[in-house]
């Protein structure tokens, strides 16, 4: 199905695009910056509505358990008020995007957007019904989230032309998009760049 018009109930919620998951980052997303084009797209339909953008991040201590020197699996990534941590210049985000910072406990891994964050009540206070969603990485912070959106009785459009996975063993992507349709979410395609005009995007370090 084609991208569906926004409609007042909807918010679009980017997910985890920051630097260090794109090409040379800490932890990056083979072609993880391909995302960053179709949310440009999405963003400048919502802006054109006048609906709310959310955009989740890990925000992470440098102590954080995901860290090998923590005892974790992963490499040092996004941590907290870092380069590697913000958004990337390219990505439109709109002066009013509202930032949603995940895994701010060294303990708390945080995969969802939802896990130890406010989304949900702040969805419910802006009257938000259904998510429109795209980001990184398709099998694990996109997966998650959007089961937890389902779970907290949103509805999910899944924004596949913006979302790239992880894939450490092949497939992994679309086998998350399976589950995450399997539990009712709704694929969608994106527009053609040339069909949406793009806000100018700024560079963000926060």
């Amino acid at each position: 199905m084609d991208i569906p018009s926004p409609r007042p109930g909807d918010a679009l919620l980017v997910v985890d695009v920051q630097n260090d998951f794109l090409p040379g980052g800490r932890l990056a997303v083979p072609s993880g910056d391909q995302v960053i084009g179709p949310l440009n797209v999405a963003i400048a339909q919502f802006l054109a509505q006048g609906l709310p953008v959310f955009a989740t991040r890990d925000w992470h201590p440098p102590e954080h358990c995901s860290f090998k020197a923590n005892g974790g699996l992963l490499p040092p990534h996004c941590v907290a008020g870092t380069r590697g941590a913000a958004f990337p210049a390219t990505l439109a985000l709109p002066p009013d995007v509202v930032i949603v910072s995940k895994g701010t406990l060294p303990g708390n891994d945080a995969y969802s957007g939802f896990e130890g964050t406010r989304l949900g009540d702040m969805l419910r206070e802006a009257r938000v019904t259904r998510l429109l969603v795209g980001g990184l990485a398709t099998d694990f912070c996109v997966l998650n989230t959007v089961t937890d959106a389902l779970q907290e009785g949103f509805g999910v459009v899944l924004l596949t032309g913006a979302m790239r996975g992880m894939n450490l063993q092949a497939g992994d992507d679309e086998a998350a998009i399976d589950t995450m349709i399997e539990h009712g979410a709704l694929p969608c395609s994106l527009p053609p760049l040339a069909k949406a005009r793009l806000p100018r995007a700024q560079p963000r370090y926060r």
